[in-house]
C-alpha cells in the first residue's frame, strides 16, 4: 500500500487539473504562454499518474478497472469482478 501522504498529494493534483482545465485551454488557444507559466505547476494534466484506487500502487495499473494487477487478480479470483472468470482449458 502507497503511503497516505503520496495518495493525497494525486488527489490534490487530480482537483487543480479539474479546476483549471478550462483556463488552461483557453490561454493555450490565445497562446499566452506567459499567463500559462503562473498557473501552478500541478495544474497540468502531464503531471498526473495513474494509481490504484484501491491501493495506490503506481505500476501495474489497468486502465479499464481503475486498479492495479495485484488488487485485480486477488478480487477477480474471490469472484468481485463480474464477468471476470479465470482462464482453464
Amino acid at each position: 500500500m502507497a503511503r497516505k501522504s503520496v495518495i493525497a498529494r494525486e488527489a490534490k493534483r487530480e482537483r487543480l487539473v479539474a479546476k483549471y482545465a478550462d483556463l488552461r485551454k483557453k490561454l493555450k488557444e490565445a497562446g499566452d504562454y506567459e499567463a500559462l507559466d503562473k498557473l501552478p505547476k500541478n495544474s497540468s494534466r502531464v503531471r498526473l499518474h495513474n494509481r490504484c484506487k484501491l491501493t495506490g500502487r503506481p505500476k501495474g495499473y489497468m486502465r479499464r478497472f481503475g486498479i492495479n494487477r495485484v488488487t485485480f487478480r486477488k478480487m477477480a479470483n474471490e469472484g468481485l469482478i463480474p464477468g471476470i472468470t479465470k482462464a482453464s482449458w
